[in-house]
């Protein structure tokens, strides 16, 4: 599996084979609930197939097929989902992703990738990681206001003291020096620093590796802000010797081992929840001050316009909402029409994923914390 912040830019490039096959769906975490969905699996795959064999022969369908049933068999992968699933596949690429949210089920073949919930997801403005350490290892979490789940470490991140420090790892030693009893007199040992300081020293340096390594593959590629999870005496050498701007000022002076996975995150949501509310009420402050200025809007026509031209700075969209129709891309006009017909999709989403496209910031909003009552609200750069 993937990170998905490392790969969305890539799928909305484009840059992969024809057709493209995305599949999405509910899971569930625990039994007896999970065993219907490998069965509900291979029911979108059908449609998958059935969708694939009205345009191709099937030479070309089995081949693209093939990881999807392969994955359907795999009973460890089903008794270690999450919430939801994504499976995108296309001549020479598939993809798996474990989504902590729910995404309703869905099976398509297009020209291009169905991203959409995937953008909803990774920009849901209450993510987070919890970093857990001691002076020995650390452990990784990511999550939200409903779930809390380790993150696989990057290779360039040492689990260990041992694996950071390799053979630098020090122990404790004493010099041996002789005075003034003559030759072959009685030896004086003359300890030069004491266990404890070679512990406080690899311990430091320990501590400046994960915080580099966290920082360059994990904080810099996610953008998420970092909690800190450690017994108390940990959080000041650590502190001091971090660079790590995503890093948070309030920890949980715990480590993670110490709790269950849910009490964990119950604890990490107390500390970001005042942060969360504060980021929201600073994009709704920032974008009334934008509109009085004629640098901003709520409504989705001037908006869609404004996005098409590469002015959207910020798009803030409303959770759950959505306005059925069809996006031109070159004019920015808007048609309102029906999610079941042809080719119809959200035009909440299409405008998050354009503005994400050109490098602009999309963050999904609850509904009770959005500035408008439209659903959308944008902040423009000129």
């Amino acid at each position: 599996m993937e990170p998905l912040v490392d790969d969305y830019r890539a799928l909305l490039a484009g840059d992969y084979g024809r057709p493209c096959l995305s599949l999405y769906q509910p899971t569930h975490r625990r039994h007896p609930e999970n065993q219907q969905d490998p069965i509900r699996f291979r029911n979108l795959v059908k449609e998958l197939e059935e969708s694939l064999r009205c345009e191709h022969p099937a030479d070309e369908v089995q081949p693209l097929l093939a990881p999807f049933h392969e994955l359907a068999g795999d009973r460890d992968f089903w008794n270690h989902t999450l919430d939801g699933l994504a499976v995108l596949g296309a001549p020479g690429l598939f993809r798996i992703y474990r989504l902590q949210r729910p995404v309703a089920a869905l099976a398509i073949v297009a020209g291009s990738f169905h991203t959409k919930p995937l953008l909803r997801i990774l920009q849901s403005a209450d993510r987070y990681q919890v970093l857990g350490l001691d002076r020995r290892e650390i452990k990784l979490f990511e999550g939200n206001r409903d779930a809390l789940d380790p993150v696989a470490l990057d290779e360039g991140v040492p689990p260990t003291i041992t694996e950071a420090l390799g053979k630098e790892l020090t122990e404790p030693y004493q010099a041996v020096a002789s005075y003034g009893m003559g030759p072959g007199g009685p030896a004086m040992r003359h300890g030069h620093g004491s266990k404890k300081d070679e512990v406080d020293r690899d311990t430091e340096r320990f501590f400046r590796t994960v915080d580099r390594a966290v920082l360059e593959h994990h904080s810099k590629r996610s953008g998420l802000p970092l909690m800190l999870a450690a017994l108390p005496e940990y959080h000041t050498p650590f502190r001091r010797v971090s660079h790590n701007p995503y890093l948070m000022a309030e920890g949980i002076d715990i480590h993670p081992d110490a709790l269950p996975l849910d009490a964990l995150r119950e604890r990490a949501w107390r500390v970001v929840e005042p942060q969360y509310h504060a980021r929201l009420a600073g994009l709704a402050e920032e974008f009334g001050r934008a509109k009085s200025r004629g640098l901003g809007a709520g409504e989705l026509a001037p908006v869609a316009e404004a996005a098409v031209a590469g002015r959207v700075a910020t798009l803030l969209i409303e959770a759950e909402r959505q306005f059925p129709g069809k996006l031109d891309p070159a004019s920015g006009r808007i048609e309102r029409d029906d999610l079941a017909g042809p080719e119809i999709d959200d035009l909440l989403d299409d405008l998050g994923e354009l503005v994400f496209k050109m490098g602009g910031e999309v963050v999904v909003v609850p509904a009770e914390r959005m500035p408008t009552q439209t659903g959308i609200a944008a902040i423009y750069r000129y």
